[in-house]
């Protein structure tokens, strides 16, 4: 194994930048939603 691949730059950790985080919370506030939807349609029988 040569040295450059056991140091790739694609294995390195990198920061999670604030664009990513408002991303992934923007699908859970959605996906949490669908399901309170999904949830109130059944209970509710509308």
């Amino acid at each position: 194994m040569n040295l450059h691949t056991a140091m790739s730059p694609i294995d390195a950790p990198r920061p999670t930048r604030e664009d990513e985080m408002a991303y992934a919370t923007g699908w859970t506030i959605s996906g949490l939603a669908t399901l309170g939807t999904i949830i109130a349609v059944w209970l509710f029988a509308l």
